[in-house]
């Protein structure tokens, strides 16, 4: 089926100056509805389907399932204090800190300024490790986006845990299992100095169109659990489409389908995100669709068509992706553009709405019921 309005609205988004072009993979019930790439990575350089982008906290699921990994294999309960892992952290107040806090973002270590990417990882776990709890910040019961602060910590329990860096362990249990060959959460310098133009850069269109230095060799090589994965948008599908088949990754089980139901269930509901300044549901690394909690779009939402169920992450003003289980959909969305908040939303509140309708699907339990009532 033809995505004809999704199509309009990116192409409308090139001519208004929000992005330069993209990558979109959208897939139903295994079927492949859109895997296309739109409008260019560079002037003069049409994007492809084949180009790296930037998934910037898009990428926080990955770092979550490498967590549930381990998690399964006994390593580590959800609820352990994150000092037992990590027994530095217990300095500043934050010895009740757990990690289901930090998937939550619960956990009250908001700070940012950690050095990334100059900074080797040891000093920023120590800076972090070494951080106060904010105040008036009982863990658990106060919300607020952790954009980088809590990830590290998770990036170096699995270190710990694993016996290897997380750009390594994600490679090897998580995205070479999947086909996932062109993902990294850190990549060798000549690794990276290979790929080349293949990199798409990513564009400031709401400053003054020049590219940001987010994919230059410094960034892309240095890991940041929660901002710095990078693949194309096919390859991102993937993981959506093995945590919808239940931790099945077509051969390969990379997680128990119980486990892909406790990272998916609502362990943070309603709660007032201070960061964001919106009501939003959490599972575990996951956004949970918190379309219903308020009329105005939710940041990195799903649109207004999808179910209650549906999971996913995005990542700065570019990049979305999703899973809707009630409605058998995967969704990867990536465009090289970071225009204001405000129009981000808008322009993807949009897309995400019109790839239900160009699929003719409706999830949404607002919708559902004002039907009902009219009937």
């Amino acid at each position: 089926m033809a995505l004809v309005r999704t199509l309009e609205l990116l192409d409308a988004g090139v001519a208004a100056g929000l992005h330069r072009g993209g990558q979109l993979y959208v897939s139903r019930g295994g079927q492949i509805e859109a895997d296309l790439a739109f409008g260019e990575a560079r002037p003069g350089e049409p994007m492809g389907r084949q180009h790296l982008m930037l998934w910037l906290s898009a990428g926080k699921p990955v770092t979550a399932v490498a967590v549930a990994q381990l998690w399964e294999r006994g390593l580590l309960d959800l609820d352990d204090p994150v000092a037992r892992h990590v027994p530095e952290f217990a300095a500043g107040g934050k010895e009740a800190v757990t990690i289901r806090h930090l998937l939550t973002h619960t956990g009250g270590i908001r700070a940012l300024g950690l050095g990334w990417p100059a900074a080797p990882w040891e000093a920023i776990v120590a800076k972090v490790a070494a951080m106060k709890l904010e105040p008036g910040w009982p863990p658990g019961r106060k919300a607020g986006y952790h954009l980088a602060s809590s990830w590290f910590l998770l990036g170096e329990i699995v270190r710990r845990l694993a016996g290897r860096p997380l750009a390594a362990f994600v490679r090897r249990e998580i995205f070479e299992p999947l086909g996932m060959d062109d993902c990294w959460i850190g990549m060798p310098r000549e690794t990276y100095r290979g790929y080349g133009p293949r990199i798409a850069p990513v564009y400031d269109t709401a400053g003054d169109g020049q590219p940001h230095d987010w994919t230059d060799e410094v960034h892309a090589t240095a890991c940041s659990p929660g901002g710095g994965a990078m693949g194309p948008m096919r390859q991102l599908a993937r993981f959506y489409a093995m945590l919808l088949a239940g931790g099945d990754g077509g051969g390969r089980r990379l997680l128990a389908p119980q486990t892909v139901a406790a990272l998916t269930a609502r362990h943070r509901v309603g709660l007032w995100d201070h960061t964001f300044r919106h009501d939003l549901d959490w599972g575990l690394g996951f956004i949970l669709n918190s379309g219903h909690h308020a009329e105005r779009t939710p940041p990195y939402g799903y649109g207004p068509r999808a179910s209650l169920r549906a999971f996913g992450h995005g990542g700065d003003r570019s990049i979305l992706g999703f899973a809707d289980p009630e409605l058998d959909l995967v969704v990867a969305l990536g465009v090289n553009g970071t225009p204001s908040a405000r129009d981000h939303h808008e322009r993807f509140d949009a897309l995400a709405g019109a790839i239900y309708e160009d699929l003719g699907l409706d999830g949404s339990p607002v919708r559902q019921t004002r039907r009902a009532t009219r009937r």
